[in-house]
């Protein structure tokens, strides 16, 4: 069965897991799951890893992101998005005090490395349960802050009380985050109205199957929008290995440094390494010796 990565459209109004099932039964996958959540409002870009493609998610949940955001200023929510309940609304005077250059001084500022404190009702897990549920019960659990990098925020359109941007962020970036902390600085409250995911990684929205059409595909034509493994992972170093490495690496066998010119890598850097068919036979490290690779996945069987 083919295994690798299906960008998908995901739709408003569904969560991410309902569109794991339904590509799972396009494709009749074994193993299908996501390298990374989307609100059910929240539409764009949905990497679903096929088959042994779940081996490899952890590797995408690393990556870049890039999201079209819409944020609403003068009413916050206690979700920091629109579906949550409001919880302070500015006065008159306060959004009548705000101008375009204020708001577009305060969203730069965001850009760069920072702690920021994830939402209370997102997936992050405390004890094992989702804070979202907890949160639900009124018990709001505060996350310690996270390190953060913005690289940048390009505004696309101002029009008080509404802003659309572009961000480009690493992993682990809430942007409800974003769009409360863009409301306290301007001192009138703001909530997320609208977020589109328009790349993850090298993937882009503009390759993303739309999940409609993808169940009208038989499976023989859907299975050919999936990614193979080893192009996947273009964005890492490459190493192809000759008959001898290759057996070394289906029986689990030491890899010196010296038996493989690798490209330059640092300690711990992922490595692909394939044949000459660009089969993807394992993902190494250098270990830290800087002598010796360690094993991440092994796929030859």
């Amino acid at each position: 069965m083919k295994s690798g990565i299906i960008a998908i459209h995901k739709p408003e109004g569904i969560s991410s897991a309902r569109v794991v099932t339904r590509v799972k039964k396009v494709l009749m996958a074994k193993k299908l799951g996501h390298t990374g959540t989307l609100d059910p409002f929240a539409t764009g870009l949905m990497l679903c890893a096929v088959n042994k493609g779940t081996r490899i998610s952890r590797f995408f949940l690393d990556g870049h992101k890039r999201y079209i955001a819409r944020v609403c200023l003068g009413v916050e929510t206690d979700t920091y998005d629109l579906t949550g309940k409001t919880v302070f609304t500015a006065s008159k005077n306060i959004m009548d005090s705000l101008n375009n250059e204020d708001v577009e001084q305060a969203v730069k500022s965001f850009i760069g490395i920072q702690d920021q404190v994830p939402p209370a009702f997102s997936a992050l897990k405390h004890k094992g349960q989702p804070l979202y549920k907890l949160a639900r019960q009124g018990k709001k659990i505060e996350k310690p802050p996270r390190r953060i990098e913005i690289f940048d925020i390009n505004i696309k359109h101002i029009e008080l009380p509404k802003i659309d941007m572009e961000v480009f962020c690493s992993k682990g970036t809430y942007i409800r985050s974003i769009a409360f902390d863009i409301g306290r600085k301007l001192g009138c409250g703001a909530h997320l109205s609208k977020l589109c995911r328009t790349q993850s990684s090298a993937f882009k929205l503009e390759d993303a199957l739309e999940l409609d059409a993808l169940e009208k595909l038989d499976k023989t034509t859907a299975e050919q929008r999936i990614v193979p493994l080893s192009d996947c992972l273009a964005f890492m170093p490459k190493i192809v290995a000759d008959k001898p490495i290759a057996q070394k690496i289906k029986f689990g066998q030491k890899l010196l440094k010296k038996e493989i010119d690798p490209p330059l890598v640092k300690p711990n850097q992922s490595i692909r390494v394939i044949d000459n068919d660009n089969n993807l036979l394992a993902i190494i490290q250098l270990n830290e010796n800087g002598q010796e690779y360690k094993y991440c996945c092994v796929f030859s069987s």
